[in-house]
């Protein structure tokens, strides 16, 4: 698991720093040092983006649909944009090019297929 201090250097050349992303051990360790000092030629398995007051409107979230697209593009095989100010999340599964599934007033979030354990609260989100 990353924080959004991690930037990955995807296979378009793009440079991004989701949120929160998940990524499997085993193609972590397939790095060379050098290659996980730096941004990590790579996209994640899982990227989480939180919009944030700033974010809100239309310009604010379309970027974030944008960034969520090219996850999407680059071999994420999921994506989860949350927008807490209409208490509903985007999911953007891989394979399903510039399509997202809205979840209104979802409280929870899970990786099933993905990372087995892996959930998100969303109420905790929502009570921000």
């Amino acid at each position: 698991m990353f924080d959004s201090s991690t930037g990955f250097r995807l296979a378009d050349s793009s440079v991004l720093s989701p949120d929160g992303s998940l990524l499997r051990e085993d193609r972590w360790l397939a790095l060379s040092p050098e290659q996980r000092r730096r941004f990590p030629p790579l996209c994640p398995e899982l990227v989480i983006e939180l919009a944030s007051p700033s974010d809100e409107g239309p310009r604010g979230v379309s970027a974030l649909r944008r960034k969520m697209a090219l996850y999407q593009a680059n071999g994420a095989r999921l994506g989860w944009l949350l927008l807490p100010h209409e208490r509903a999340v985007e999911i953007w599964r891989g394979g399903q090019q510039g399509m997202a599934e809205r979840l209104d007033n979802a409280s929870r979030l899970d990786g099933v297929g993905l990372a087995e354990g892996l959930a998100l609260d969303l109420e905790e989100i929502w009570a921000l």
